[in-house]
């Protein structure tokens, strides 16, 4: 076993000396095996992909303006001769992220979440640190060069091509490779804060970006806890706040060393900038509003149980019991085949109890077998499924009827219907004297947790209160 250890080292380290450069921001040697002009191509392939996934921001000012922005740091990064090209995607999710070659994305979900011009250039300078650091390209390289060294010694050592080997050797790849998660997070908050010292903004406006980070984590645990689920980590870099963070405070006060007399945050801009922006779930995915779900693009709808949980997912839409103890999972199948008790019956198999019925004129089937129900609607050559399953017969025995429900209140939408259908958006107001989260949760379209979510894309989350006179984000 020791000597396939030291031949695979042996293996990586003759890769590695085969392809170093010099790092742009540390002119030390840094393991890469593409050229900056293959870096860029990579990222130009990769960039379509990205565009095929996420649609783009349809929002020309929001987008130049977080391109100037972008811009402008890069022109005080350690690559400003790159193209850097910074682009707004039309997703919900808190997000933001760095191709090799330039490309920097930052969602309008983690916008919402941003409180000022200085945070939104904290998450852009965060980006182009990967970049500048060649971070994409040295975790490629690393990978690649860990699949070649793994070939090489099973081609020149074949009695070590066995199980154990291919153990070991995964075992040693993912521990040469594990190191790039946080300390390439921190070398990118170090470079960002330098490019926000160089370009006027707060170095410590990173710090409140890991925390608005933080927070949504800490937040997402409570939802968690009511939704008997995992919480999510949304930057587990850090397993502290970013106030208690010792490393991250050390990273980002270097670049205090630059003075930046009079810091630019910009807040009041960045807010009316980001006035109007969607909010939540897109149009074109269908939106929950009090439990009944609609797609202006599919022109239906569907209403759910109270209390249910909805999650609108891109391939299909699911609603879960408050006992976490039935699923009802709805879906489109475009090009049905055969009647629509065919279909029922093989979907659900020859023992399946199924019955024809009319849902808001459509032909449709109801069937039921064990713990399982469902119901299939044929509407203009598609098949709606909504499909309900239970843990145990008692809890079908109690869910039932609401699953039928469910499936019997499907309904085809009117054009006029089609277009009232709107995105929350975010809208400004004013705090006046005796304003509250919890009076402003009353009239908003959040749900039970509207105080929270209003306390988080105000930076007051858990337990701040608004302050009369303060220019504050409502959701409507």
């Amino acid at each position: 076993m020791s000597r396939l250890i030291s031949f695979l080292l042996f293996a990586l380290a003759a890769l590695a000396l085969t392809g170093c450069a010099q790092n742009p921001v540390t002119g030390k040697q840094d393991f890469v095996m593409m050229s900056e002009a293959q870096e860029i191509s990579l990222g130009r392939q990769a960039d379509a992909d990205v565009r095929k996934q996420y649609k783009v921001y349809a929002n020309p000012a929001l987008q130049a303006y977080v391109d100037r922005i972008g811009q402008s740091l890069a022109k005080h990064s350690h690559r400003s001769n790159l193209r850097y090209r910074f682009t707004v995607l039309d997703s919900p999710e808190i997000n933001a992220f760095a191709l090799p070659g330039g490309y920097v994305y930052i969602t309008r979900g983690i916008m919402a979440y941003l409180n000022s011009e200085a945070e939104m250039a904290a998450v852009l300078g965060h980006e182009i640190g990967h970049v500048t650091a060649r971070h994409g390209v040295r975790q490629q390289s690393a990978s690649q060069a860990t699949n070649l060294g793994i070939q090489l010694a099973s081609i020149l050592v074949p009695e070590l091509n066995n199980q154990a080997f291919h153990d070991v050797s995964n075992l040693l790849g993912g521990a040469l490779l594990s190191g790039y998660g946080r300390e390439h997070e921190l070398e990118s908050d170090r470079l960002g804060a330098q490019y926000l010292a160089r370009t006027g903004y707060d170095p410590q406006a990173m710090i409140r970006v890991v925390g608005v980070l933080k927070n949504q984590e800490l937040f997402d645990a409570e939802i968690a806890k009511q939704e008997g689920r995992e919480p999510r980590r949304y930057h587990g870099t850090f397993a502290t706040h970013p106030d208690n963070d010792t490393r991250l405070q050390q990273v980002v006060g270097e670049a205090k060393t630059l003075t930046v007399a009079a810091p630019l945050e910009n807040r009041d801009e960045y807010l009316r900038q980001t006035a109007n922006l969607s909010f939540g779930e897109s149009v074109s995915e269908g939106v929950v509003r009090d439990n009944r779900f609609m797609h202006r693009d599919l022109g239906i709808a569907l209403t759910f149980p109270t209390n249910w949980r909805i999650k609108n997912q891109p391939d299909q839409l699911l609603a879960l019991s408050p006992n976490n103890d039935a699923l009802l999972q709805f879906m489109l199948d475009p090009k049905p085949s055969g009647t629509v008790m065919e279909y029922a019956r093989r979907r659900l198999g020859r023992n399946a109890k199924i019955e024809p019925i009319q849902i808001d004129g459509h032909s449709a089937a109801l069937a039921e077998i064990d713990n399982t129900m469902l119901g299939v609607i044929y509407d203009a050559g598609r098949a709606f499924l909504i499909q309900g399953n239970t843990r145990t017969a008692q809890a079908f025995v109690a869910e039932r009827q609401l699953m039928e429900d469910t499936i019997r209140s499907f309904k085809t939408l009117s054009a006029q219907e089609r277009e009232q259908i709107k995105p929350l958006t975010l809208h400004l107001i004013t705090a006046t004297k005796g304003d509250s989260y919890a009076t402003l949760a009353r009239h908003s379209p959040l749900g039970p947790n509207a105080e929270q979510y209003l306390r988080l894309i105000n930076a007051q989350y858990p337990q701040g209160e608004p302050v009369a006179g303060q220019l504050m984000k409502v959701v409507e």
